[in-house]
C-alpha cells in the first residue's frame, strides 16, 4: 500500500512493514503467544478496507483539514488523503472537505467527521460541532446531500439533525448466500466488510447443522446471529445496546429470518437469569426453559469475558469465541482449558497495519 503518512501518521503503527510483512509479523505473534503451530489466516484487502473513518478537522487561517494524532504523539498530522479507507469514503473526501469549506454555515466550528460505507456504497457522514447546530444549518445540509448523494447527520451538544437516513444499507455475502442489513451511526460495527464477511463464513462453515439451540451474547445488529441461525433450531441473543437491538429486529425482518429471539440485557443479566436467580421483565414473554443450548456464541468488547460468564458459558458443549484482543483470549482460554480442548483456531486480518488482530476459537468440551 502506498501512503503519503506512513510513519507519520498514528493510525498505522506497522508502516515500516508492507501488507505481507506485516501480516507474517502479527501471526508469527499469536503463534508463540498461544504455543500453536498450525493456524488459519483470513487476510484483508492490502489498501481500501476501512468502512468506518473518523477524522478531527483543524481550522486555520480560515481554511479546514483532516487531521490525525501524529504517531510520535506530538501534535495532529494534516492530511489530505487516507489509503486504508473504502474507495467510496477516499473519493469523497476532497469533495466534501472543498464543499464544506466554501459554506461558512457548514464550516464554522465543525470539530470532526465520521464516515460509514457499505457494500451498497452508501455512505454516511456524519459532522460533529461545537456550536448549536438548527434549521439553518439544516437547510444547507440538505443542499450538501443534494449535491454529493451522500446522507448526512449533524451533531452538537444535545442536538441530532438526520438528513436523509440515519443508516445505510449492507450486503454480506456468506457461504454463497447474501445477508442484507441495516447500519446505524451509533452501533458497533465491523471497520473492515471483506473480512468481516471472512469471520462470519469461517464460523459458520465450522458448525454442523443440529436441532439444538444456540445462545449468542453480544450480538450487536444481528451480524453474525442471521448468518448462523440456519444451523440451529433457536436461538437467543442478547445485547445491552437499546439501538443495536432495534436494528437486529430489523435485520430479522430484512433476512426473513424467524427463528430468532433478541432481548436486550447483559450477558452477567441473562447468566443470572437462566440460573433462575433473577427475573427481567424485558423476559416476561420468553420462556427460557423452551430452549435446549449446545452452542454459546461470545464476541465480547477488548475486555474479554468477567468471572460470571467464564463459569456460566463451562456448561455448554461447544464454545465459538471470537475476540477482538489476544491478550484476554488468552487469559480466559487458559481458565477454559481445564474443561475445553481448542478445535479450531483462525486470525482475521481486521486491522491491517496495526498491532491489533482479530482471533476466532471453536472451544469442545472434553
Amino acid at each position: 500500500m502506498q501512503c503519503d503518512y506512513f510513519g507519520e501518521c498514528g493510525s498505522c503503527t506497522l508502516y515500516d512493514k508492507n501488507y505481507q510483512e506485516q501480516l507474517d509479523f502479527k501471526v508469527s505473534a499469536i503463534k508463540k503467544d498461544f504455543d500453536r503451530s498450525e493456524i488459519e489466516i483470513l487476510t484483508s484487502a492490502p489498501s481500501h478496507f476501512r468502512n468506518r473513518a473518523e477524522f478531527k478537522i483543524y481550522h486555520d487561517n480560515g481554511r479546514i483539514s483532516y487531521v490525525m494524532s501524529r504517531l510520535d504523539r506530538k501534535g495532529a498530522l494534516r492530511i489530505q488523503s487516507c489509503s486504508i479507507v473504502s474507495e467510496p469514503i477516499a473519493a469523497l473526501m476532497r469533495p466534501l472537505l472543498e464543499a464544506l469549506q466554501e459554506n461558512p454555515i457548514l464550516e464554522e466550528r465543525l470539530f470532526a467527521l465520521e464516515f460509514l460505507s457499505s457494500s451498497t456504497k452508501e455512505i454516511l457522514v456524519t459532522l460533529i460541532y461545537h456550536k448549536k447546530i438548527d434549521t439553518q444549518w439544516e437547510s444547507e445540509a440538505k443542499k450538501l446531500v443534494a449535491s454529493l448523494g451522500i446522507m448526512i447527520i449533524g451533531r452538537s451538544r444535545k442536538v441530532k439533525i438526520v438528513i436523509e437516513n440515519d443508516f445505510i444499507h449492507d450486503t454480506l455475502n456468506i457461504a454463497g448466500k447474501a445477508y442484507h442489513y441495516k447500519l446505524y451511526d451509533t452501533g458497533f460495527i465491523q471497520p473492515n466488510t471483506k473480512v468481516n464477511e471472512k469471520m462470519i463464513t469461517w464460523v459458520k462453515n465450522k458448525i454442523q447443522k443440529t436441532d439444538s439451540d444456540l445462545l449468542e451474547l453480544y450480538c450487536g445488529h444481528g451480524n453474525f446471529t442471521i448468518a448462523l441461525s440456519e444451523k440451529f433450531r433457536q436461538v437467543l441473543a442478547t445485547e445491552i445496546s437499546k439501538s443495536s437491538i432495534k436494528a437486529a429486529h430489523e435485520n430479522c425482518l430484512l433476512n426473513q429470518t424467524k427463528n430468532i429471539t433478541f432481548v436486550r440485557l447483559s450477558s452477567e443479566e441473562l447468566t443470572s437469569a437462566l440460573k433462575h436467580e433473577r427475573e427481567f421483565r424485558r423476559l416476561k414473554d420468553i420462556n427460557l426453559d423452551d430452549f435446549n443450548f449446545s452452542h454459546v456464541f461470545v464476541d465480547p468488547p477488548r475486555a474479554g469475558l468477567d468471572e460470571k460468564t467464564i463459569a456460566f458459558i463451562r456448561k455448554f458443549e461447544t464454545i465459538l469465541y471470537i475476540s477482538c484482543n489476544p491478550q484476554t483470549l488468552k487469559r480466559d482460554l487458559e481458565i477454559l482449558k481445564t474443561d475445553f480442548v481448542v478445535k479450531e483456531f483462525a486470525v482475521f486480518d481486521q486491522f491491517a497495519y496495526t498491532h491489533h488482530v482479530e482471533c476466532g476459537v471453536i472451544l469442545q468440551k472434553m
